[in-house]
């Protein structure tokens, strides 16, 4: 990618909070073929533990277990969709879709889960990628999916939907062609502290006192290259 305009490009892990690392590495790993490729205290949390399963070169299913995660009680409808038509709180995952490259393998995945004693519901066909559906450890929802072609907008973005999300012919035009940025080489400066901007959950004096931060030293105080194992 041109740093002429740079944009994410990608999912690099997808992080699932869990109480059972094992259990969700063991389903992962056996169920759907993803190797295990990193197991280790979680960078600068106490107690904590991060799994990464490989999907491709640059792509992994992580998990993290916390000291309290198993004192959180999960709730259909709530922290969890259940399925891939149910609610969850905003902002929490409601399902996640993973991929393969033809709709043969999408059978032979459906067969690799049914053959663990897990059911699968389909394929169906949604038109933009043919689908099958099924639950992971600690009610996860799951989809495997497979798309023959690229996503074509013009067929696929829905008038009436779009005036029912309140989204205008102007913002419809910006969304679709978000404005290129090139960079400053790393130069912006951290910008003041708006309340009306999405915001990570510390304690309020913590969090001052890290945006206050040059950007070097939360790099220097924070970072964790070396790996667990010599090699």
């Amino acid at each position: 990618m041109s740093l002429a305009n740079v944009r994410i490009d990608g999912v690099h892990h997808l992080a699932i909070s869990t109480a059972d690392i094992k259990g969700q590495i063991e389903f992962f790993s056996d169920v759907l073929g993803a190797e295990l490729v990193a197991l280790f205290w979680m960078h600068g949390v106490p107690g904590g533990w991060h799994g990464f399963c490989r999907l491709n070169d640059h792509c992994s299913v992580a998990f993290v277990q916390l000291p309290r995660n198993a004192e959180v009680e999960p709730e259909v409808g709530r922290t969890h969709a259940g399925s891939g038509a149910g609610s969850s709180a905003p902002g929490t995952m409601q399902h996640v879709a993973f991929r393969v490259g033809s709709f043969d393998e999408l059978m032979a995945m459906r067969d690799r889960i049914r053959s663990r004693g897990v059911n699968v519901i389909g394929h169906i066909d949604h038109g933009m990628c043919q689908s099958i559906y099924f639950a992971g450890p600690e009610g996860l929802t799951l989809e495997i999916a497979t798309s023959d072609e690229a996503l074509n907008p013009g067929a696929w973005i829905d008038p009436e939907v779009v005036e029912l999300a309140g989204i205008t012919p102007e913002e419809l035009e910006r969304f679709r062609r978000p404005a290129e940025f090139a960079g400053e080489g790393g130069s912006v400066p951290q910008p003041p502290m708006d309340p009306a901007k999405p915001h990570l959950h510390y304690p309020p004096d913590r969090y001052a006192q890290v945006l206050a931060m040059s950007d070097e030293a939360i790099t220097a105080l924070s970072s964790f290259a070396d790996p667990p194992v010599k090699v």
